[in-house]
């Protein structure tokens, strides 16, 4: 099982490198989403100590949008991906909308595009369909992986769905069967294995105590890395994924 503070901050932000970049900035889009700028080779790990020290000023901020006139039709688009980058596949897709009159939207592929056929007008209907492709990605790439990790390291595998979990990276039930956040593929691949792992040794402790851990740092000798990082993991999930 995953601790859900793992996937919960209380704030969701996003980290954008950038060449020009000398120091770091916060920067406020119109719909309340905050992205941190940092210099190319600044340490990660501080940016949310960074993001702590203006939480009031984010505040104001997100208040403040929140109270103004809703936005244009333009910037509601922006809340629709033009591109969806899958670090743990190392595939990029590009998104096209083709209006069209119907009241569904069909979705095909034709890498690297991923074409939206129908009412793409609606943009809660476009991420429903979206995220139900990423579901089936996520069912091609991470069960296969884990299925794999099992035998690799001789950790045994029961049944593997994939869902879009609002607190969690991954669950062990009492039964051996684990269960799989499709956002996992937006991570990096070192952290999706470390995830993979963590929750195949559940199957053999169904628990955090010393001997759970003891088996992952057999697994993974270096875990306590990845679990660190994976704490700061959310910032690689883009936000339209987590609207409705």
């Amino acid at each position: 099982m995953w601790d859900d503070r793992d996937l919960s901050p209380t704030l969701s932000y996003s980290v954008r490198e950038s060449k020009k970049a000398k120091r770091v900035s916060l920067r406020m889009s119109l719909d309340g989403n905050l992205e941190v700028v940092i210099p190319i080779g600044f340490d990660r790990s501080t940016v949310p100590a960074i993001v702590a020290k203006h939480q009031t000023w984010i505040d104001k901020t997100q208040t403040k949008l929140a109270t103004q006139n809703p936005p244009s039709k333009k910037a509601q688009r922006e809340l629709l991906p033009k591109a969806i980058d899958l670090q743990a596949t190392t595939e990029s897709w590009q998104v096209e909308y083709t209006p069209a009159n119907l009241k569904s939207i069909r979705i095909s592929e034709m890498e690297p595009y991923v074409i939206l056929w129908g009412n793409t007008q609606n943009d809660r209907l476009c991420r429903k369909v979206l995220k139900s492709w990423l579901t089936r990605r996520a069912e091609a790439f991470l069960i296969p992986w884990i299925q794999a990790l099992s035998q690799d390291l001789e950790l045994p595998c029961n049944r593997i769905t994939v869902r879009g979990q609002k607190t969690r990276w991954g669950s062990c039930s009492n039964d051996g069967n684990i269960s799989l956040n499709y956002k996992l593929l937006f991570l990096p691949p070192q952290l999706v294995r470390y995830v993979l792992i963590h929750e195949l040794c559940h199957t053999i402790h169904f628990n955090h105590s010393p001997a759970y851990w003891q088996l992952v740092a057999e697994k993974d000798p270096h875990y306590k890395k990845s679990d660190q990082a994976l704490k700061a993991a959310l910032k690689y999930v883009p936000h339209w994924v987590d609207r409705d």
